[in-house]
């Protein structure tokens, strides 16, 4: 455990005002979660109908296998300058391309907004000429949630359904009923019930939180594809992934959940700075590279 580099990350997130209305909000995320670029990345801006995005790839990544990332950010705020960085570590440990998205966000565009541009974007890919197969979901907090409630929409439709999906500290219920909610409120540096509460009553103003699409747990998850987890052990969203995972296994889904002790949300964000960040970029990278079939050799 690098302790130096995480305590240096965890007084600046607790020292992180996060502002007093939803502009400033997304101005102090961007300032604070935009990591340096990455040394050898092409990064191409393109347009996907009428969604803007980055295609990311790095000097080995292949052509014919591609992840579709879905940032963080609560459905608020985060874009492709907050996720810029951690797509292009994902293309560099995966040897695959990266779809970075901006999706719409809330409160301006509450749900179903993201969903729709997720699948939009996905459903893009296979029209551009991508086999689900050699597509991969990769999100992160909010992202992670996205994520699993594509595949959800996906299955529901009868339609092809990607070879995996990473999920990294994904929200999992918006009814917001976790032990660990209560229990890591004091411990977790960036993500509070408070912080929560506003989240949700932003993203479904109708209050609809046990929407199975949105609140995945309460969901049939049968039928999905293989899910990595990760997670950290001090966060209040710990038991969002610990009961994702159980409600994975007993619906027979292939599920890894790797619980990483003493660290905080979404802590691959903080790769160029944490040592364990980086860790668990290649560790998730090897398991999205297997089921792409990405060749190493």
């Amino acid at each position: 455990m690098s302790q130096q580099e995480l305590a240096v990350i965890i007084h600046k997130l607790r020292n992180f005002h996060w502002g007093e209305n939803i502009n400033e909000m997304r101005a102090n995320f961007e300032a604070v979660f935009t990591m340096p670029s990455h040394p050898n990345a092409t990064i191409k801006s393109i347009d996907v109908v009428g969604i803007p995005a980055d295609l990311i790839s790095t000097p080995e990544a292949s052509s014919e296998q591609i992840i579709l990332y879905l940032h963080g950010g609560g459905y608020l705020f985060g874009s492709r300058n907050t996720h810029r960085r951690v797509a292009c570590d994902f293309s560099t440990a995966t040897k695959a391309q990266v779809l970075l998205i901006d999706y719409r966000l809330a409160p301006e565009y509450p749900f179903p907004a993201a969903l729709e541009d997720g699948l939009i974007s996905y459903r893009w890919l296979l029209e551009t000429g991508f086999d689900s197969a050699q597509i991969a979901l990769a999100g992160d907090s909010a992202g992670g949630n996205l994520a699993l409630g594509m595949m959800l929409s996906l299955r529901n439709n009868r339609e092809p359904l990607p070879a995996c999906a990473l999920l990294m500290s994904p929200l999992t219920d918006f009814a917001r009923t976790g032990r660990s909610l209560q229990t890591l409120a004091e411990v977790d540096p960036i993500v509070s019930p408070e912080l929560l509460e506003i989240v949700a009553n932003s993203y479904l103003p109708e209050k609809n939180f046990l929407n199975s699409i949105v609140s995945p747990i309460y969901a049939d998850l049968s039928a999905l594809p293989p899910l990595l987890i990760h997670v950290g052990s001090q966060e209040v969203l710990l038991d969002d992934s610990l009961r994702l995972a159980s409600k994975a296994t007993e619906d027979n889904v292939a599920v890894e959940l790797k619980v990483w002790q003493e660290l905080i949300h979404c802590f691959h964000q903080f790769a160029p700075k944490l040592a364990e960040g980086r860790e668990a970029i290649d560790e998730a990278g090897a398991f999205i590279a297997q089921r792409l079939n990405v060749d190493f050799t």
